[in-house]
């Protein structure tokens, strides 16, 4: 466990990339509320290499948009059940992925979910966000933006 002074002041939403599976900008909210993280993903095909259980999902990184899909494969690190802030619970795939946040890169247990309907295509929850991060809730995009073209691709907040 850091130290007070050994803490990474990040806002609650900010720009991040999954080096590991070619995302390079996604927009995610720091929620320290949730204890995994999660990401929107779609055509989701449970698979099996070597005898061991993998996923094959799809990840629109820009909010709003379709557009520049990336394909992901990954083993499969755990099946959760998951509740959501309105009480629904479902089972989720979880992967693990690197995740850069704040120039860091942070291994993190992601779940893998529809979030179409949610404000932002990425969450980063407690589990990644104790390795180092503390949540200034006052501020957003601390660790900066991609340059301005990047950011019109993404329509969402």
């Amino acid at each position: 466990m850091a130290d007070d002074n050994s803490y990474t002041v990040a806002g609650w939403r900010e720009w991040v990339s999954l080096p590991d599976v070619g995302v390079t900008w996604i927009k995610a909210k720091l929620d320290t509320g949730a204890r995994t993280s999660a990401i929107h993903a779609f055509d989701i095909t449970e698979t099996e290499q070597e005898g061991a259980p993998w996923v094959r999902f799809s990840v629109h990184p820009w909010q709003g948009s379709d557009e520049d899909a990336v394909e992901v494969s990954l083993p499969v690190l755990d099946r959760r059940e998951v509740r959501s802030s309105s009480g629904h619970s479902e089972e989720r795939l979880v992967v693990c992925m690197d995740v850069t946040l704040m120039g860091i890169v942070t291994p993190a247990e992601v779940t893998l979910s529809r979030r179409d309907e949610m404000g932002f295509r990425m969450l980063i929850g407690r589990e990644a966000l104790a390795q180092g991060f503390a949540v200034d809730p006052s501020r957003s995009y601390v660790g900066g933006r991609p340059r301005l073209a990047v950011r019109r691709r993404n329509r969402g907040r």
